[in-house]
């Protein structure tokens, strides 16, 4: 039986991370990659994650049971051009851009829609770059499937089970509809995000007393404006009407609490709050949607030396690994000194466990 093969077309953040997840579902599994970076190629084959780089797109390709089009949108034209000049027609091919419409009307244009279903891990870091991926990126995330309505039910049943076994639970919609919900969940946030940072920006003293304790709560419901800024400009691009209707909404929504404050309506005031707090405590826990839960906590310690120490060996003790340790100084959100930041929710769990257990006050 002939080993499956799988083909990469550019190998950053997120197609690294399927490929990582792909080796330890289908150890057996070839797996070639281009990228224009040949640094991240070599880094991949030292991994052991991809068997094969190339420093371009050949007939190497031709042999893919599945090609992943990972490389930035704006080359997904270009590349389409080259991959088809040596595609099989057994070949399904998939993308993994947070807008489909744009990679739907190539396909289209390409006449590759019987072999096209599009995709979209939705999971992603503030970080870039292959050097960035895990496979446990895509663990328990959404991982949307636009299939072509001429592609075959079998190739929809198979990436369906491909992404189950990366972990990932594959829910299939059509392009414009990902593309309606993915505007309001992802990307308008996103511009929202970005656009308070640069009020704080705008308006900060020339002491940066605003930047200084932004350091608290601000900096965490922020946290995604750190994101690829060509990244979000290529999406705005691409997802241009569903993203301008929206912000139109969201502009309509900040006037109305803005009359509301301004003409001091304590009635539509606690409204435009309870009514968000009711709906945002209706969802679900699960780190699944595209802007990725983040896995801290905040603890109180005494202030002396060894404190940091202490806690940072009773986690190695227990095999809890810390992505990230912050000091934080500010107090407005928490009361908490040090921040911890995990990979996943199963180390979050037990660290929280543990250290409630030993006598810490653990937020």
């Amino acid at each position: 039986m002939r080993t499956p093969c799988c083909g990469f077309i550019g190998l950053g953040l997120i197609g690294g991370s399927i490929a990582r997840a792909l080796r330890i579902a289908y150890p057996q599994m070839r797996m070639i990659a281009f990228d224009k970076d040949k640094a991240t190629l070599k880094l991949a084959e030292a991994d052991h994650v991809i068997n094969e780089s190339f420093p371009f797109i050949g007939s190497q390709f031709s042999t893919c049971d599945i090609i992943f089009l990972c490389a930035p949108v704006s080359h997904n034209a270009e590349n389409l051009q080259e991959i088809k000049k040596y595609l099989s027609p057994d070949t399904l091919l998939t993308d993994v851009g947070s807008v489909k419409t744009d990679i739907h009307t190539h396909i289209k244009n390409a006449g590759l829609e019987k072999q096209f279903i599009g995709g979209h891990p939705m999971a992603g870091s503030e970080r870039t770059g292959y050097l960035n991926s895990k496979a446990m990126l895509l663990e328990n995330a959404y991982y949307i499937l636009t299939p072509t309505s001429e592609v075959s039910q079998d190739k929809i049943t198979m990436y369906e089970e491909l992404v189950t076994n990366m972990g990932a639970i594959p829910l299939v919609l059509d392009y414009a509809t990902h593309d309606y919900i993915t505007a309001a969940v992802s990307h308008v946030p996103h511009v929202i995000s970005a656009a308070l940072v640069n009020l704080i920006h705008d308006h900060d003293s020339s002491d940066n007393l605003m930047r200084i304790i932004a350091a608290g709560g601000f900096k965490d419901i922020t946290r995604i404006s750190s994101s690829s800024a060509l990244m979000w400009q290529q999406i705005c691009m691409t997802n241009q009407v569903n993203i301008v209707k929206l912000l139109d909404d969201y502009i309509d929504s900040l006037s109305a609490i803005r009359n509301s404050i301004s003409s001091e309506d304590a009635t539509k005031m606690y409204d435009f709050f309870d009514g968000a707090r009711i709906y945002r405590d209706s969802f679900s826990n699960r780190p699944s949607g595209p802007i990725k839960k983040n896995f801290a906590i905040k603890i109180d310690i005494p202030d002396h030396p060894g404190s940091l120490a202490t806690i940072v060996t009773l986690l190695s003790e227990h095999n809890i690994n810390i992505k990230n340790i912050g000091i934080a100084h500010n107090r407005e959100y928490e009361e908490g000194l040090l921040s911890l930041e995990f990979y996943e929710e199963s180390s979050h769990d037990a660290a929280y466990k543990l250290l409630t257990q030993n006598g810490y006050n653990v937020h």
